[in-house]
Order: structure tokens, then C-alpha cells, then sequence
């Protein structure tokens, strides 16, 4: 296995903040769990970062022309300042019962995310470890406070795959088709029925390419009949297909390529699944922008669906290289069109899945990759100044979201809110009107 000492001689090539020289090397790598491997790149380190910018800035960004209406003569020359309040590009993360008692965890939490999905609370096992003991009273109160605080939540999951995540009454009763076929019937006309218009997305059937516990007792069309039910029952839900170490390439996993993740897709759909979007779960350890960034072009262009980066963490011991590897990640995800959103596995130490992949630790204090995330979030916030022009307008370039604006004459000041949106033409808003 790579050393982190051998790590930390190539950690600058393979960081957006130390890209400083061009050159071509050769290296082992352990991307997403890679086995032993050696991989030749050739790296423009000088016109990486720029590139992603540019990216990001074709992506997530917008012209805006504030129009202050027919008599720009009495505010040409007013100053202004523009400052965004949130981007509407989703950061969620994940939160469980426990870690929501801790103020430090809540106040990160809430300054920094925008979505969030719970760790355990709606799966299966957790709402019914018994045939007919529901137990939906901690999603209720997750549920509730993301609903008090503006936070929508992802639907995690619906059913899970994998033998070893099934409860033990469901395996119990798989030897009968009818049985079993009814239990998930009823596991989906409650679990939908209950909170229909409530979770605008659902993991329907978690980790497919790895698991068939479903398919292999109730035949193949059960995955595409559990997509096609739940869109019945809550109809403006996006669905989901989850799985992980796709984003990596599949590397040491046969079972995770993206061409298997696009098979199952395309065989969902035939089957009348109604697929809404892709699922890159981001469990990754030394991982490599230029791999992620295939497979997500790869992705996009085979399926024309949204991906999600739905329970990132990035695992490594020493800080600053978590910092860089959470870096990359981020940046290729924010950067790349068919990207609509990214949640992170947890931040805080000790309500982690992995160990060394924390942003905050127990005491409360932001580590060097939390400060790395904050540092990328303000970067990707529009904050500008300057004075109307003679023609009664102010021209920027920011970010979608919701922003305010005050403007300052000889008369006095005026606050005005406004949005910007997606959308290749610029945006012109007549601040009268608003």
C-alpha cells in the first residue's frame, strides 16, 4: 500500500490548491480501494485548477443585469452592493438521532448544509426489525426538523439489496414468494402512503450491482416494479438507483463499473422503472479527479439522467491530504453539468461511518478538511460591489441562488431580494417591480 509519506511527495499534483507544475510521472495508486496498480498520467498542473474553474464558472454561474427602470439619472452612480444569501445548489448531509442532541453538531449542520438524509431512520430494518412493529417515530422527529429549519431530505432507502442489511423476519419468510411479494407491497404502500410529498427523493432498491436479494426470490422485474409502484403511490418523488464505488471506476470492484451501472438503468427502464436519477454513493479513499470525471461524463452522456453524490466521505488519516482529497471531489462534482447535488456521509468525529474522514472533531473544532469545505463553499458564493452605470444598470456574474442588493443614493438606501436561476441567457430584472 502507498505510504502516506509517498502520498504527501505527490499530494500537490493531485490538489486543486497546489497544481504548480506541469509534468509527467508514474505512481501507485489505491483510488477507491484500488489494489496495487501503477498508472502513468500526464498532468497540465498548471492548467488544471483554471480549467475547473472555468467549468464551474459556465455551470453555476450567471450573467445578472439589475435594470433600475425609465429615469437612470437619479440612481447612476448610486452604489451597490450585491451579496448571495444561499447557492442553490444542494450540499445535504447525512444526520441520525444521536448526533442531533450535540448544539455543535446542529450549528454546523445548519450553517453549512442545505438537504439532508438520515444515516438509518428510514430503512427498512429501523422501521420494522419486526414483522408489524412499525416504528417511524425517529424519522418523524429528523423529518420534522429539517421541515422547521428549510432542509429538504433524501428518502433512504426504500429496500436494500444486500443480503446482510435484510432483517432477519424478512428472511425468515423469502422461502414464500406470496409472503414475501406481500411484505413488500405493504413496505411500500406504507412507507410512500405515510409520506407522500414529503421526500422529494427516494433510494429505491439500495446497491443493486452488489446485492440481488429481492430479484433472486421474486424474479427480475421485482426491482422495476418497486420503481414503478413508488411512483404511483408518490408521484412527485425522483427515484433513485444508489450504489458505490462506481464514481471511482470500478477499479478492485468487478461488480461496480459504469458500464454494469448503465445496464442495470437501461434494464430498469425497459421494464417501465421510472429512473430520475443516479445515485454515486462516494465512499473514496485517494481518489483521482480525471477518473471521476469520466465516469461521470460516461454516465451522463449514456443515460441523460442527474447524479447525485449521495454519501460522500473521503477517508484518510492525515488532515491536509483528506483536505485535498475532499478538494478534489468537490470540485469535480460542483464543476460538472450532470451533477445536481452532493451529501456528505456525516462530518463530525465519533458520528462518522469511516474512520478518518471528519471535518469536525469531538471538541468541536473545525480540522483542516472542514476548513477546506467552509473555504469552498464561501468560494462559491457571489459577493460584488460597484456603482449603476449611466444607463440605470449594474452587471455581475454569480451564482445561482437567492441574493440582496442594497443600493445607496443621495436619498437614502433600498433593499431589494431577488433570485437567480439557471439559464444560458442573461438574466434581467427590473428592480422597480421587485
Amino acid at each position: 500500500m502507498a505510504s502516506t509519506q509517498k502520498r504527501k511527495e505527490h499530494a500537490s499534483t493531485f490538489s486543486s490548491s497546489h497544481y504548480s507544475i506541469a509534468h509527467r510521472f508514474v505512481f501507485l495508486v489505491l483510488a477507491c480501494g484500488y489494489d496495487h496498480q501503477e498508472v502513468v498520467f500526464d498532468v497540465n498542473a498548471i492548467g488544471w485548477a483554471p480549467q475547473l474553474k472555468d467549468k464551474t464558472d459556465k455551470v453555476r454561474k450567471r450573467d445578472v443585469v439589475l435594470s433600475f427602470g425609465a429615469a437612470p439619472s437619479s440612481v447612476a452612480g448610486a452604489s451597490i452592493h450585491v451579496v448571495q444569501l444561499d447557492n442553490s445548489f444542494p450540499f445535504g448531509c447525512c444526520i441520525n438521532g444521536p448526533p442531533m442532541q450535540d448544539p455543535t453538531f446542529v450549528d454546523f449542520f445548519t450553517k453549512y448544509f442545505n438537504w439532508a438524509v438520515f444515516g438509518n431512520e428510514l430503512k427498512w430494518y429501523w422501521t420494522e426489525p419486526q414483522r408489524g412493529q412499525l416504528n417511524y417515530g425517529d424519522a418523524d422527529r429528523l423529518l420534522d426538523f429539517c421541515d422547521r429549519a428549510g432542509k429538504p431530505v433524501r428518502g433512504h432507502c426504500i429496500f436494500w439489496a444486500v443480503d446482510r442489511f435484510v432483517q432477519q423476519w424478512v428472511k425468515d419468510i423469502a422461502h414464500d414468494r406470496g409472503q414475501l411479494m406481500s411484505a413488500v407491497k405493504e413496505r411500500l404502500r406504507g412507507l410512500l402512503s405515510l409520506y407522500a410529498g414529503r421526500f422529494p427523493h427516494y433510494d429505491v432498491n439500495n446497491e443493486m450491482l452488489h446485492g440481488r436479494f429481492f430479484r433472486d426470490r421474486l424474479g427480475d422485474d421485482v426491482a422495476a416494479f418497486m420503481f414503478r409502484e413508488a411512483a404511483r403511490l408518490d408521484p412527485g418523488a425522483t427515484l433513485f438507483v444508489n450504489d458505490f464505488n462506481v464514481e471511482c471506476g470500478g477499479g478492485y470492484d468487478p461488480y461496480a463499473t459504469r458500464e454494469r451501472y448503465i445496464e442495470l438503468i437501461r434494464e430498469l427502464q425497459r421494464r417501465g422503472a421510472r429512473v430520475g436519477g443516479i445515485g454515486l454513493q462516494g465512499h473514496v479513499t485517494n481518489p483521482i479527479g480525471e477518473v471521476i470525471c469520466d465516469v461521470l461524463d460516461r454516465l451522463a452522456a449514456a443515460t441523460g439522467l442527474p447524479v447525485w453524490f449521495t454519501e460522500l466521505d473521503v477517508c484518510e488519516p492525515d488532515e491536509e491530504l483528506r483536505a485535498d482529497d475532499l478538494e478534489v471531489v468537490l470540485r469535480e462534482a460542483y464543476a460538472h453539468p450532470a451533477v445536481e447535488g452532493v451529501v456528505l456521509w456525516g462530518f463530525m468525529q465519533g458520528h462518522m461511518w469511516r474512520p478518518d474522514a471528519h471535518l469536525v472533531n469531538t471538541d468541536g473544532t473545525v480540522n483542516g478538511a472542514g476548513q477546506r469545505f467552509i473555504d469552498l463553499r464561501k468560494e462559491w458564493t457571489s459577493e460584488v460591489r460597484g456603482r449603476v452605470d449611466g444607463n440605470g444598470q449594474f452587471k455581475f456574474r454569480g451564482f445561482h441562488g437567492t441574493y440582496v442588493v442594497q443600493v445607496t443614493t443621495a436619498s437614502g438606501k433600498m433593499l431589494k431580494t431577488f433570485a437567480v436561476d439557471k439559464g444560458d441567457a442573461p438574466l434581467v430584472l427590473d428592480m422597480m417591480d421587485l
